[in-house]
């Protein structure tokens, strides 16, 4: 024991914590998924490796041995990031792996794809890259997985995955990062301090929220799963903010109501009985705290300590619309042509449901539907 050691020359008793070690480039085909809530430092520990790479790449011919396979040498470092990613990084120059502390550039050894068939054609361009990091991977298709795998066994390729493995419901954010969990060799779970002003509990959590009046507003659960947008503050209905939360303080109403009362509402329309789906996302819209959702959070949450912020759940807008698009685009409960009749029935914001459905990878062409 470590401690032993210490304390028998004398020194007094330690906790004695793990070397935190530079990256190890000489073991092939690792596959690493890095996980946290927003801010647990995920995209820097990956700029430690890209940093870590440089200084392994000024070492001699023995080293390259250790870390190569024929032409693949993992000491070359290639980072990957979303399309759909790009509104964060407005403020960085374009070759920038960027960080909230920070950032650094890739020159060159840096790409934005949409899907894994454009992840293959950047490795196909760069044959002597050996290792990849895949920022927030489970924006991508689940196809990314077995590419990677494959990669990894066949050429001794290493990625590393920043990114969310669950998402602010708390659920595991898709199909993708299940098979992340999957495939991965290594996990390396980061946390953060919880955001909360009266807490420094290990948050794990990330927690969506909107502004509204100066007020913190929990996203409902049937929130859009993907928002796309900036890190910057916002205020409004229209596009949240983000903190790492514990459980304590990690707040997500509306999860009872979606399962008690939305989806047997939206499963009754299927069969042909609109009317009171209709009525909810009506009252959801004009008069929130008359709807079953404003009726269920007062009385679930009535003797909460809590009991105000859940409240501020109904301050936002565009309620009624993402409870339509979750029914529409997860749910499967309600089909495009009732999406887009309802939507025009009850004057519905289009414009952000179009957008909102397709950084969902769900377009709807609402005024073209409507023209028929």
């Amino acid at each position: 024991m470590k401690e032993d050691f210490l304390k028998s020359l004398g020194f007094p008793t330690l906790e004695v914590h793990n070397t935190f070690s530079h990256y190890d480039f000489t073991r092939p085909g690792r596959r690493v998924l890095l996980i946290g809530p927003m801010g647990s430092g995920k995209t820097e520990y990956s700029a430690r490796v890209w940093r870590d790479a440089a200084i392994a790449k000024s070492k001699g011919d023995k080293v390259k041995a250790l870390t190569s396979f024929e032409d693949v040498d993992r000491r070359k470092v290639f980072f990957i990031r979303s399309f759909i990613d790009g509104e964060r990084f407005e403020d960085y120059p374009e070759d920038a792996l960027a960080f909230r502390s920070g950032y650094i550039r890739c020159g060159e050894n840096i790409a934005r794809i949409r899907d894994s068939f454009d992840f293959e054609r950047v490795v196909q361009d760069n044959p002597t890259v050996g290792t990849y990091i895949i920022d927030e991977a489970s924006f991508f298709d689940e196809r990314l997985a077995y590419v990677v795998r494959n990669l990894s066994v066949e050429k001794g390729i290493m990625f590393i995955f920043p990114t969310l493995i669950l998402n602010f419901r708390r659920d595991i954010f898709n199909s993708t990062a299940r098979l992340m969990l999957d495939m991965a060799t290594d996990v390396i779970p980061l946390t953060a301090y919880c955001e909360h002003h009266d807490c420094l509990n290990d948050a794990f959590y990330t927690y969506r929220y909107y502004t509204v009046d100066g007020c913190e507003c929990p996203a409902l659960f049937f929130d859009p799963l993907i928002v796309v947008g900036g890190d910057k503050e916002k205020t409004g209905s229209a596009l949240p903010n983000y903190g790492s939360r514990c459980d304590e303080h990690h707040f997500l109403p509306g999860k009872e109501y979606t399962f008690f009362i939305l989806k047997p509402l939206a499963q009754d329309a299927a069969r042909g009985n609109i009317a009171p789906l209709r009525k909810e996302l009506e009252l959801l819209k004009s008069d929130i705290l008359k709807s079953e959702l404003g009726k269920n959070i007062r009385k679930r949450y009535s003797k909460d300590p809590n009991e105000e912020i859940y409240n501020n759940a109904l301050r936002p807008g565009l309620i009624a619309e993402k409870a339509l698009m979750f029914l529409f685009n997860e749910q499967n409960l309600v089909s495009e042509d009732m999406l887009v009749r309802l939507s025009q029935e009850l004057d519905l914001d289009r414009a952000y449901m179009t957008k909102t459905l397709s950084d969902n990878k769900r377009h709807v062409d609402f005024e073209q539907k409507l023209l028929f």
